[in-house]
C-alpha cells in the first residue's frame, strides 16, 4: 500500500505539533513558519498556517444517529493499538466528537472508530476493523 499526503489547515503550529507529536506520537519532519510535515501512521500530513478562521467550520453528516464530520481524515489502526490510542486520549481527558465504541459488532465490516479534533478544529478518525479483508466490504 502507498502512503497518501494530505495538508490541512490549522490555526496555532505550535498546538499543532504538540497534539500531533507530544499526544499522538507523530514524528516531526520539515518544518518552516508557515507549516510542518508530520509521519501520521507511516503517511505524510502537512499542516498550514492560516491567518483566518473563515472555511473551519464543518458541515456534518448522520451517520448511527451521530453527527460525523463531513471532511475529516484519521487512521486504521491495528485493534489494539486502538483500544491504547483510545485509552490515552481518555487518560488525557480529551473531548470526543464521538466516544470510542464499535460499529457493526459481530458482522462483516465489524469496526471500532473515534472522533476528535485537534485544536485547529480538524475533525479527525481513528479506526480498527477486527478483519482488515473487509476495510472496504459492502
Amino acid at each position: 500500500m502507498q502512503p497518501f499526503h494530505l495538508a490541512f489547515p490549522v490555526r496555532d503550529l505550535a498546538a499543532t505539533r504538540r497534539f500531533y507529536e507530544g499526544l499522538l506520537g507523530c514524528n516531526v519532519g520539515r518544518t518552516s513558519d508557515r507549516w510542518i510535515d508530520l509521519d501520521f501512521w507511516g503517511n505524510q500530513i502537512s499542516a498550514h498556517l492560516v491567518d483566518s478562521d473563515e472555511d473551519m467550520a464543518e458541515p456534518t453528516n448522520a451517520v448511527d444517529g451521530k453527527n460525523v464530520p463531513v471532511r475529516h481524515f484519521g487512521a486504521i489502526l491495528e485493534w489494539e493499538n486502538w483500544e491504547q490510542l483510545a485509552q490515552k486520549l481518555k487518560d488525557h481527558d480529551i473531548e470526543f466528537v464521538i466516544e470510542p465504541y464499535v460499529r457493526f459488532a459481530g458482522e462483516v465490516g465489524e469496526q471500532a472508530t473515534m472522533f476528535l479534533y485537534d485544536p485547529s478544529g480538524n475533525a479527525l478518525e481513528f479506526k480498527s476493523f477486527k478483519n482488515f479483508d473487509s476495510i472496504f466490504a459492502s
